[in-house]
């Protein structure tokens, strides 16, 4: 007996601790194979995080080793309470630009104060995460067009590569967040381009194009950085006015205390959202389209959960927003990694790496991380997939270029805003006009009983609805309807083949119950065939089949032209030179003949 009841509660218990602690459904799976691919896999994101974990912390406006601590402690959390095994998280060009923009205006990049609501907005943007994963709102990520995410990351790559413009020119301008007017500023100021800052800018960067075009496997960046530096050595460059990164503490990721006060709590909450929907948008697709390789399956609730307490842990160990990196997790994937200990690994050994290179950034200068960091940017527009979607699509055009232009010219946490809310309306839009196909019978006996066509007859049309009918699509079908009778030849009978309706609200319903009422009155009537079983229970609870007409619904086509023929007035019939079914008088004629 014991055995019988221990088993399903042991399946039970050890489904609940799955479901808190997810990395229980992968831990059985590590062996000695594993742990070595993932090393090898976790050693080879270290050395390409380092470089960049620099790059995106001058990007958000903190000092550089916030990037590495945001390297070290947001994949760690995120792997172990996400659903992918490939997904490696951490400090993003996205985000690092969101967050420049967020909190900019409302204290000094880089001073105490900046660095406290840049946490407290980490704190608050883990918070919304969190609360999306644990809420199950895992498909709302479905909603939001790619033309959001093109149209936000080209538009941010522009203005990443714009704020690094003084970096790489070493030119002074006075502080602005406008696109146009850093533009005008830099313009303006020309012929003060520092030759010495802008040799090291150049170098740093076809060096880096070099590696990656003659040897991607190698860390490019990495490298580059250093010739960088060789080079701003040997001319000299800190005596012609380059500057230089600083020295970094070599310290891992310290305590950290968020900011929360009312005060910053409120003015950093709407820019929290924007932030933690650019950060589930990004680390589901990226998360989903490594997935579609490994064969995986992705669970977006609880990539929700593991991203928000990742960014909730990491508000309090000095790291700032972080999401999943594209670049990061193609490479942890074709490296080998089997289980998530890869991200686990790799945040390990670039711990070791920042106590032993840290004081090395003494040297670096910030000309050679524009370089980098122009890079970055330029790889962020994605050429491929916006002339597809020009071409394709002029509503995806639309909010790609509306998304595009927004987070050039506004802020920001409105561009996604904006991006969002088109998608939503795109979508919407879509669902709220459903297609409607015109049906004939099908003169071939081995093909479907019914076909598209645009014959008809004048007393019976046969429609298909490809779509819900709800609330939304209500109109557009009571529109398409109304306009049948519009024509010459009245059609007063209507046939709807239902088998393209997943499911009828009540507004739905009650359109069809009116529709049937006003063909009734026209001396006409509205049929119904193949409902699903969803869509014949709403009209069987509310009432409103027996308006309709319980005798006006039929399981199929065949048998609902069948009875329907019959009962019309066939006066008209007996002229038709074109008779659509074969239970027409007239083609029952030409058959007797």
């Amino acid at each position: 007996m014991n055995r019988y009841n221990l088993e399903p509660r042991e399946t039970v218990v050890r489904s609940w601790w799955r479901s808190f602690f997810p990395f229980l459904r992968w831990w059985n799976f590590i062996g000695w194979d594993t742990l070595r691919a993932d090393m090898l896999a976790g050693l080879t994101g270290a050395v390409i995080v380092l470089p960049q974990g620099v790059a995106f912390a001058m990007i958000a406006g903190l000092p550089p080793e916030y990037g590495l601590y945001t390297a070290i402690v947001t994949p760690v959390v995120a792997a172990l309470f996400g659903s992918s095994l490939h997904l490696i998280s951490g400090p993003t060009t996205a985000i690092s630009i969101v967050v420049f923009s967020s909190v900019s205006l409302l204290a000094e990049p880089g001073s105490e104060a900046y660095i406290r609501m840049v946490l407290t907005l980490t704190f608050m943007a883990g918070i919304y995460q969190l609360g999306f994963g644990l809420a199950r709102l895992g498909t709302l990520v479905n909603f939001v067009s790619h033309a959001v995410v093109v149209g936000f990351t080209s538009g941010a790559a522009i203005l990443i590569a714009t704020s690094q413009m003084k970096h790489v020119f070493g030119i002074t301008m006075p502080r602005s967040d406008s696109f146009l007017h850093i533009w005008m500023s830099i313009l303006s100021r020309v012929e003060h381009i520092n030759p010495y800052v802008l040799a090291v800018a150049m170098v740093t960067l076809v060096s880096a194009v070099g590696f990656r075009i003659l040897i991607p496997r190698w860390p490019g960046m990495l490298f580059a950085m250093i010739i960088g530096s060789l080079v701003g050595l040997l001319i000299g460059g800190t005596h012609h006015g380059m500057l230089l990164v600083g020295k970094m503490p070599a310290t891992l990721p310290p305590p950290s205390l968020p900011d929360f006060t009312f005060g910053t709590i409120r003015q950093l909450a709407p820019k929290a959202l924007a932030v933690a929907l650019l950060g589930l948008i990004e680390a589901l697709s990226i998360g989903r389209s490594i997935a579609a390789k490994s064969r995986q399956p992705i669970d977006g609730n609880q990539e929700f959960i593991g991203q928000g307490l990742s960014n909730i842990i990491g508000s309090f160990f000095s790291c700032y927003a972080g999401s999943g990196s594209f670049t990061r997790s193609g490479v942890n994937y074709q490296a080998g990694a089997i289980t998530p200990l890869s991200a686990v690994f790799s945040s390990l050994l670039l711990a070791l790496l920042l106590l032993l290179i840290a004081p090395l950034t003494a040297y670096l200068p910030i000309a050679a991380m524009g370089g980098i960091i122009l890079l970055v940017a330029y790889h962020l527009i994605d050429v491929h997939h916006i002339r597809t979607i020009l071409k394709t699509s002029a509503e995806e055009a639309a909010v790609l270029l509306t998304t595009f232009l927004a987070t050039l010219f506004l802020d920001l946490e409105f561009a996604i805003y904006a991006g969002v809310l088109l998608s939503l309306v795109l979508y919407l839009n879509r669902t709220a006009h459903p297609r409607i196909a015109n049906l004939a019978p099908n003169p071939d006996t081995l093909g479907p009983p019914l076909i598209e066509t645009e014959s008809e007859c004048p007393k019976l049309k046969i429609i298909r609805i490809d779509g819900p009918l709800f609330f939304g699509a209500v109109n557009h079908v009571s529109d398409y309807l109304y306009h049948i009778d519009k024509k010459l030849t009245r059609k007063r009978n209507v046939l709807i083949v239902g088998c393209g309706i997943n499911f009828i609200d009540v507004a739905g319903a009650e359109m069809l119950a009116g529709e049937a009422r006003r063909r009734h009155a026209q001396r006409g009537s509205l049929f119904l065939c193949e409902l699903k079983p969803e869509a014949h229970r709403v009209l069987e609870r509310s009432g409103y089949l027996d308006i309709i007409g319980r005798d006006h619904l039929f399981a199929t086509p065949r048998e609902a032209i069948a009875e329907i023929l019959p009962h019309i007035d066939n006066i008209r019939c007996q002229h038709c030179e074109n008779p659509v079914y074969k239970q027409c008088p007239v083609e029952s004629d030409r058959e007797n003949r």
